[in-house]
């Protein structure tokens, strides 16, 4: 149970030497007066109002409103009587802690107001007690002022920070998703098909076995030939797992359209390169699937590719003297592109004038500490 309130006190930002002070300060001030009833009185309005200020802590609501004006009424009440104006530092504590702005500023008003009377009043009636005090009565007053926002300020901000880590973690879970369906689209488009044929042709080979030995040798040779194929994708998606470079990709690439007889020419900005690995690794994808397009479905005879950089994006563009129906896109690997855009906020076009172009932007986003 004290471990329980101690750990209350430390999460609203007062000190377990603070709180100390604040609870034994109240009695120096009740037994400084002669009267016993108002010792008594003093007494049992400071045992009240820790309990209600624990108990005030724990609400919710409208009841809220209803421990606030007993614990203003109780401050005021030992302002006035006893010349102890710091239960409305306490106070200043509790509404700064509350969350909802309507009950936040109402009870800040309030608070100030009648905190500002009672000193005023203590003033005016010229008690000898708290004018020794008054400097310390000034700073209780500016805290009643300044502290609530300060709490308030600090806590939606604390709040802010929890939401964004929890946006982050999200992002970061859509991108392993969105990284394991790449995985098992590519899987399903490269090793699917051929697993498939090494099926149909061993299966074939099977058969010719007794009627025809030298063709089911060649279809055992076409089998092992895929399976190297189909090895070799293996091994090219398992390293595309671990990250793709742009220039990397690139050097791929040439080989691909330089094997396809595709005449290429490859323009790269000098200012690209500041750019997080995330996007990268996006770009490089996209990259990919865009020459994918043109080697199998375009029937180009060149292509040229362009990156350049500037100051709010980067701009990818794979052009070709071929064309294909802008309504089999889907079936060339946009829709994928598209999807990996998403995740960085990236866009793709076609543009089939003159050939077909497909145009990728990028927001540009900086690695920290570097400039553009």
């Amino acid at each position: 149970m004290i471990k329980k309130y101690f750990s209350f006190q430390k999460l609203n930002g007062i000190s377990l030497y603070i709180w100390l002070v604040l609870c034994i300060l109240p009695f120096y001030f009740v037994f400084h007066t002669s009267s016993t009833v108002k010792i008594i009185i003093g007494i049992v309005l400071t045992v009240l109002f820790f309990i209600f200020y624990r108990i005030a802590f724990l609400s919710k609501g409208w009841v809220v409103y209803l421990w606030s004006f007993i614990l203003m009424t109780i401050s005021i009440t030992t302002t006035s009587l006893y010349s102890y104006v710091y239960f409305a530092f306490l106070l200043a504590y509790f509404i700064g802690n509350i969350k909802e702005r309507p009950a936040f500023f109402i009870l800040y008003f309030v608070h100030l107001i009648s905190t500002s009377i009672s000193i005023n009043y203590s003033i005016l009636v010229q008690d000898d007690l708290f004018f020794k005090q008054l400097p310390f009565v000034v700073i209780a007053w500016i805290s009643v002022i300044l502290l609530p926002f300060s709490i308030h300020n600090r806590k939606e901000r604390d709040q802010l920070e929890e939401k964004l880590q929890d946006a982050n973690e999200r992002i970061s879970e859509l991108v392993k998703l969105e990284e394991r369906q790449r995985i098992a689209r590519d899987l399903h488009d490269t090793l699917g098909q051929k697993l498939s044929l090494i099926g149909l042709k061993s299966d074939l080979a099977r058969k010719l076995i007794p009627k025809d030995l030298d063709l089911a040798k060649s279809e055992l040779k076409d089998v092992q030939q895929t399976a190297r194929i189909a090895l070799n994708e293996l091994r090219k998606i398992v390293s595309s797992m671990r990250g793709i470079k742009v220039k990397d990709e690139l050097q791929r690439i040439e080989q691909i359209l330089a094997a396809a007889g595709i005449d290429y020419k490859v323009d790269i900005g000098k200012e690209f390169g500041k750019i997080s690995l995330l996007s990268e690794n996006i770009l490089s994808m996209c990259l990919k699937e865009g020459v994918n397009n043109v080697v199998k479905h375009s029937g180009a005879t060149a292509c040229h590719i362009s990156i350049t950089q500037e100051k709010d994006e980067v701009t990818l563009l794979i052009h070709d003297n071929g064309f294909f129906k802008s309504g089999e896109s889907k079936g060339h690997g946009l829709a994928g592109i598209r999807e990996r855009l998403e995740f960085v906020n990236g866009s793709a076009e076609i543009n089939l004038d003159e050939g077909t172009s497909l145009i990728i932007r990028v927001p540009n986003d900086l690695k920290k500490g570097e400039d553009h």
